[in-house]
């Protein structure tokens, strides 16, 4: 069996619209370039704009792919492209908040059969996939337990963690049962059980959260989840 050589040097792609006032598009470029650092590589990385992510073949050339926070995006298609592309691509994913909401539409259309899978905050017909929470999760921070042997228990290396959230969507109850007949596996929830984070077990790295563990960065803590990504982008 032929090894691929490890690369020094990655390309990351941050799909989304870049806003220097979201406090999660302030936190990725620290928590990159920490993960880095932790890991001795170089990570180079592109903002692309949702209008100008019009096709798979935009994101040819990227290690990694990261679908960054702040939906609605300007071009919705182009979320569910990135999510598309690194899902049947094998590209080391993460999606965090809106990402997490978007990549679990995509899967729901492409995977699961739910051609009219939808989100509440734009959509007005369909079947919704996600749905208004029942209680904001805008600037909360809350304890999340997550599954045993999953990538992302691995990288925290702990059962239980806390983390911060800017959102008011998530996983619709419908959608909740539906997850459990695929690849797709919550991997983790809160204390009421609601899902907070899933990831595609037959791919080597795809994870998706709704809380915005990127923002450890802003606070000088490791991002484990981002060294997760780069260290499976490196080969």
């Amino acid at each position: 069996m032929e090894h691929l050589p490890v690369k020094s040097t990655l390309r990351i792609a941050l799909v989304g619209d870049y806003n220097p006032n979201v406090i999660a598009h302030q936190a990725i470029p620290l928590a990159i370039d920490d993960a880095a650092a932790v890991l001795d590589l170089t990570a180079d990385y592109d903002w692309l704009a949702t209008t100008e992510l019009t096709s798979p073949e935009d994101l040819v050339g990227y290690d990694a792919i990261w679908l960054v926070p702040a939906s609605p995006y300007k071009n919705t298609e182009a979320a569910f492209i990135a999510a598309r592309y690194a899902r049947e691509n094998s590209i080391p994913f993460l999606g965090t908040c809106g990402g997490f909401q978007h990549a679990l539409i995509e899967y729901a259309r492409n995977v699961l059969g739910w051609s009219d899978a939808a989100h509440a905050e734009t959509d007005t017909e369909g079947t919704m996939v996600i749905a208004p929470l029942t209680c904001s999760l805008v600037e909360k921070t809350d304890a999340i337990e997550l599954r045993n042997n999953t990538l992302i228990a691995k990288a925290y290396g702990r059962s239980e963690i806390k983390e911060g959230y800017h959102c008011n969507y998530g996983v619709s109850p419908a959608f909740a049962q539906a997850l459990e007949s695929g690849d797709m596996h919550v991997t983790g929830w809160d204390d009421q059980g609601e899902i907070r984070a899933a990831e595609l077990v037959t791919h080597p790295f795809f994870v998706i959260t709704l809380f915005q563990h990127e923002r450890a960065a802003l606070e000088g803590r490791p991002v484990v989840l981002v060294q997760a990504m780069l260290r499976a982008a490196r080969g």
